[in-house]
């Protein structure tokens, strides 16, 4: 897949939110049932390290972070998001953002990535392990979505050049 990855713009809310409400709609991304306003969405997520990938002008996929603690010693710790819109999904969208993700949260001075996924995503836990993160934790039961407790996969990278 030929895409660009690039910084968010503001103008890119309105596309990451119909990506996100596909992930949503999927139900193997994220307990969350509902998409945020574009205001919410903007404050929960870091100001730094938010990237669109593009095919054309249009925008395929989103990845952000997502601080973990408003402690500042867990300043260097974020979480990742990562959703690429159904029709590009298996070719190299993904990977081609949280590649460019790592990058650029170690200039912005992140050590360490983490990410929570429900075991029966197994494209995107092959796509993080692949990129250098490691399995770190199973949290059972962690949540229920639609009368069923789900599992949750804990996986991290550890920044070798960033707080090293």
């Amino acid at each position: 897949m030929d895409s660009l990855v690039q910084k968010m713009k503001r103008a890119d809310l309105g596309e990451v939110l119909r990506i996100y409400a596909e992930g949503i709609a999927g139900g193997n991304s994220t307990f969350e049932t509902s998409v945020p306003v574009e205001e919410e969405w903007d404050k929960i997520h870091l100001s730094k390290c938010r990237l669109v990938a593009r095919a054309s002008e249009e925008v395929i996929g989103w990845a952000a972070l997502s601080p973990v603690s408003g402690r500042c010693t867990y300043s260097g710790i974020a979480e990742v998001s990562i959703y690429v819109a159904s029709p590009v999904k298996g070719k190299g969208v993904g990977k081609a953002l949280l590649l460019k993700l790592v990058k650029e949260s170690e200039k912005a001075g992140i050590w360490t990535l983490e990410a929570s996924m429900f075991p029966e995503n197994k494209a995107s836990i092959s796509l993080f392990k692949s990129c250098g993160f490691r399995e770190v934790g199973y949290r059972e039961k962690l949540g229920s979505m639609n009368g069923l407790w789900r599992d949750v996969i804990l996986l991290e990278r550890r920044s070798r050049d960033v707080g090293a």
